[in-house]
C-alpha cells in the first residue's frame, strides 16, 4: 500500500469512527429523562388569566406532585386569517420567533423557564414544523416554501379541513434551515430543554435527524414526536406516542378488548422497539380531550386502573392539565375555557405514581428500568407483570373489567417481602399470591 492509499485508508477509518461515535452519542437520552414523567400545560385554559405569569404560580404544586418535564402547548402568535373560534388554534403559527402576547412576553417566558429549572423541572415547547398560519410572513417572503395546488396554484392546507393553516413544502432546503434556526432561537433566548413536535409523521425523517444533530450542538435536548413507530427513534427523537396502547385501553374500558389483548401488545413492542426507545403512555392529552372526549367519557370507571398501566409499563407517563382534579369535560380548543380545578382530588394518586417512577429503578425509563415480564393469571380480564432492576422489583396486578375478580397467581417472580405502593401494607410472597380485586381495581407491590 503506497503512502497516498494508506492516508486515504486512515482518513476513511477516522470518518467511520467519527460517524459511529456521533450516532452513539446521538441516541443517548438526556440524563434528566431517565426517571421522568411529563406534564402537558395548556396555558390558555390553565388559569382565568391564561398567562405565563399566572401559570408560574402552579410550578411548586407540580414539583410537589413529582413532575419532571413540562410540555407547553404552542406559545407563538396565532394567525388571524381563517382563524377558527374567537382565539384560534395554537397550531396556526403566525411567527416562529415571537411570543403570543395573550400569554405574556419573552421575558415572562424566560422567568417561567428559570423558575421551573430552579425547581428541577425541565421545559419543552410544542413545535409546529408541518404548517404555519396562512398569514405568516413566510407566505410573502418565501411562497416557494409552501405546497401549491397543481391546478389553481393556491397555497393549500395539509388536510382539507385544516383551513386555518398552510402546508409547508419540505422539498425546499431553505425551509429546513429556517425551522432549525427558529428552534435554536428558543434555546438561546429562553433556555428551553427540547421540543414536542406536532404531526411529526407529516415531516420528512431526514429533517428531524438533521434538526436533532444541530440542536444538540446548542444544548442536549429532549425530543418528543407526535408519531408512532421505531423509525422515529432512529431519526432524532427520544420519545414517540403510544397510540396503540391508548386505543387498546379505550376499547378495554368499553369491554371490546381484554387484558389478554394488552398482554399481546406488550409482547409485540418487545420485538418492535429497542429497550431504550421511550414511548409516551397516556389516558388523555389536548387532542384526546378536545376531539375524542375526556378520559371519563372514553374510559369511565377504568381511568385510574389504566393510568396505573401508563405509569408502570416500560414507557414515560403523561398527565394532561386538569387530570389531577379529575376534570370530566372536554375543553374548548379555539376559545377560552378555563379549567375548573376544584380540590385536586387525584393529586395524591399521581404524586404516588410519580414518586414510584422517580425513586424505583425497576420502573425507570428505557434501559435504566426493568423489562416487563408477564405473569400468567389464567384470567382473560386480569393483567399481571413484574419489572425488576437488580434488587428493585415491582409487581402490578390489574383487573381490566367491570366485574370483581379473584386471582390466584403462581410464579417464581412472586418471592420476597413487598409492600402495597398505596397503602404501605406488607405482603410476604412465597411463589404464589391470591387476591380479590374489585371492578377496575389495581395493585402495585414494591419489593422492600
Amino acid at each position: 500500500m503506497n503512502k497516498n492509499s494508506f492516508f486515504i485508508f486512515l482518513l476513511t477509518l477516522h470518518t467511520l469512527f467519527a460517524k459511529a461515535q456521533q450516532d452513539a452519542d446521538f441516541y443517548i437520552h438526556p440524563a434528566f429523562s431517565r426517571h421522568a414523567s411529563i406534564y402537558e400545560v395548556n396555558i390558555r385554559q390553565y388559569t382565568p388569566e391564561g398567562t405565563f405569569k399566572a401559570f408560574e404560580k402552579s410550578l411548586p404544586r407540580l414539583q410537589e406532585m413529582g413532575v419532571d418535564i413540562i410540555w407547553i402547548m404552542p406559545i407563538y402568535p396565532i394567525g388571524q386569517l381563517n382563524r377558527k373560534g374567537t382565539l384560534g388554534s395554537y397550531y396556526a403559527v403566525q411567527d416562529y420567533q415571537k411570543v403570543n402576547p395573550e400569554f405574556g412576553t419573552l421575558a415572562d417566558l424566560r422567568d417561567l423557564v428559570a423558575k421551573a429549572h430552579g425547581l428541577g423541572i425541565k421545559v419543552i415547547l410544542d413545535w409546529v414544523a408541518n404548517h404555519s398560519a396562512p398569514d405568516n410572513d413566510l407566505i410573502t417572503t418565501h411562497p416557494d416554501w409552501y405546497t401549491h395546488d397543481s391546478i389553481t396554484g393556491k397555497i393549500i392546507p395539509p388536510v382539507p379541513d385544516w383551513t386555518d393553516v398552510a402546508d409547508f413544502n419540505y422539498d425546499k432546503k431553505g425551509l429546513w434551515d429556517y425551522q432549525i434556526e427558529s428552534m435554536k432561537y428558543w434555546i438561546a433566548n429562553a433556555d428551553i430543554d427540547g421540543f414536542r413536535c406536532d404531526v411529526a409523521m407529516m415531516v420528512p425523517l431526514e429533517f428531524w435527524k438533521k434538526a436533532r444533530i444541530e440542536l444538540d450542538k446548542a444544548k442536549k435536548v429532549f425530543m418528543l414526536a407526535e408519531a408512532e413507530g421505531p423509525e422515529y427513534h432512529r431519526n432524532g427523537f427520544d420519545m414517540t406516542y403510544g397510540w396503540e396502547l391508548l386505543t387498546l385501553m379505550n376499547k378495554t374500558a368499553k369491554g371490546e378488548k381484554r387484558a389478554t389483548d394488552i398482554a399481546a401488545y406488550m409482547r409485540k413492542i418487545d420485538t418492535t422497539y429497542k429497550r431504550d426507545d421511550y414511548q409516551m403512555f397516556f389516558t388523555s392529552n389536548h387532542d384526546e380531550n378536545s376531539w375524542n372526549g375526556s378520559e371519563y367519557e372514553r374510559m369511565g370507571d377504568a381511568v385510574k386502573c389504566l393510568d396505573v398501566l401508563c405509569f408502570t409499563l416500560p414507557g414515560m407517563p403523561l398527565i394532561y392539565s386538569g387530570q389531577e382534579s379529575a376534570v370530566t369535560r372536554r375543553l374548548r380548543f379555539f376559545d377560552k375555557d378555563t379549567i375548573a380545578w376544584d380540590d385536586y382530588k387525584l393529586q395524591p394518586f399521581y404524586t404516588r405514581l410519580n414518586a414510584l417512577k422517580r425513586d424505583n429503578p425497576a420502573v425507570a425509563n428505557g434501559v435504566f428500568g426493568g423489562k416487563a415480564n408477564l405473569i400468567k393469571t389464567g384470567n382473560k380480564d386480569v393483567l399481571a407483570f413484574s419489572r425488576s432492576n437488580e434488587d428493585n422489583q415491582i409487581i402490578v396486578i390489574t383487573n381490566l373489567s367491570k366485574s370483581p375478580q379473584t386471582i390466584r397467581l403462581k410464579s417464581a417472580l412472586l418471592a420476597g417481602k413487598f409492600k402495597d405502593a398505596f397503602s404501605g401494607a406488607p405482603v410476604d410472597l412465597r411463589g404464589s399470591y391470591s387476591v380479590r380485586l374489585k371492578s377496575w381495581d389495581y395493585l402495585i407491590l414494591v419489593k422492600e
